[in-house]
């Protein structure tokens, strides 16, 4: 008994440690994804975290082409709650492969920023767009003498890739306040760096605004679609990412802290189960009552291609089990969100 409870205690000082967490709500299950069938954001919902349902028939749930005001795409999808649960956050890359010659880009992966988006209800969005071209007048601190920027000429800015949410309750702004979104994405100047690296901002609560971005880590080589969770079982922090080149697969580091540093990727615990077809864009997260994590990623080199959802343990280690996400029509790139029975009946009673 005596031991049981000391576990108790443990895990709780753990839990309470981590004072960076995205608020989980609710017993079903929201599908946020850039779907397969063109560069836009779709939903679908789910009872058990397995079996999904497409909404308004896998159709894109807003017009990425008013709220991506870049390119006019939504590309991998990453959504939350707000730290108060009174919204709905979302950031997207703000990318099309088919504005390439109307923009002049290098390569059809080529992008220029992000998108920061919130809605009250789920079906209703509004957006900010960030055009990293336009360099330190789009950041909240650009005028800060005190930061070194990252880059010299944000003209030149080659991709802003793949952003995603995590509350902090920690940091604290310049007037004092605290509490921000860590924002984390991988981003790459090619006139200034070798490739692609991990950089991170912070977002205000309202959503709109981001500080200038700063160096995450770096490797010595490329690295892009980071996921990271906060992991009671170690009270540590996991990213699992996509290393670029090397071994194929999705491979985890952990830190104490968001901002790290973070350790080198493990090289014997990895979600290895595609062999050497390549797979991207992970996203984990945890079915209400099991201790254990689920790891969803797509493996794209295959036609058609194949969304896996594997198993993991309470540590988000030794990775099994891979299977096909069931009833989704066309997904992609994209992350999960526990939603409330209420909220599960309006997106599935939802009339476009």
């Amino acid at each position: 008994m005596i031991k049981q409870l000391l576990s108790t205690l443990c895990l709780a000082t753990i839990t309470l440690g981590a004072q960076a967490v995205n608020p989980q709500k609710g017993k079903y299950y929201l599908y946020c994804h850039m779907s397969d069938k063109g560069q836009w954001t779709a939903f679908a919902v789910s009872k058990d975290g397995l079996h999904y349902e497409d909404i308004i028939g896998g159709d894109s749930i807003f017009s990425s082409y008013e709220l991506a005001r870049i390119e006019g795409g939504t590309r991998d999808a990453y959504i939350c709650r707000s730290h108060d649960e009174k919204r709905y956050l979302m950031v997207t890359t703000d990318m099309k492969n088919s504005m390439t010659k109307r923009l002049g880009k290098v390569s059809d992966w080529d992008n220029y920023g992000i998108d920061l988006l919130t809605s009250d209800d789920l079906l209703n969005w509004k957006s900010t767009t960030f055009d990293y071209r336009k360099g330190l007048s789009i950041f909240s601190d650009g005028d800060d003498k005190t930061i070194t920027p990252v880059y010299k000429d944000w003209s030149k800015v080659n991709r802003v890739w793949a952003p995603q949410i995590f509350w902090d309750e920690t940091y604290q702004w310049k007037d004092g306040t605290k509490g921000g979104y860590f924002i984390y994405y991988s981003m790459w100047n090619r006139t200034e760096e070798a490739y692609d690296r991990m950089y991170y901002s912070y977002a205000d609560k309202s959503f709109t605004k981001i500080t200038q971005p700063q160096l995450l880590f770096d490797w010595g080589y490329a690295t892009i679609d980071a996921d990271i969770n906060y992991v009671p079982a170690d009270g540590l922090f996991h990213m699992m990412i996509k290393k670029e080149g090397g071994t194929p697969g999705l491979f985890t580091a952990t830190a104490k802290s968001l901002q790290g540093p973070w350790s080198e990727p493990v090289e014997d615990d990895y979600v290895n189960f595609e062999g050497k077809k390549k797979c991207e864009g992970v996203s984990a997260f945890q079915i209400d009552g099991e201790e254990g994590w689920r790891i969803a990623y797509i493996e794209y080199s295959s036609r058609p291609r194949h969304y896996r959802i594997c198993k993991a343990d309470k540590y988000m280690r030794n990775f099994s089990d891979p299977q096909d996400i069931q009833g989704v029509t066309a997904p992609q790139h994209g992350s999960f969100m526990r939603i409330t029975k209420k909220e599960y009946n309006r997106l599935k009673n939802w009339k476009k």
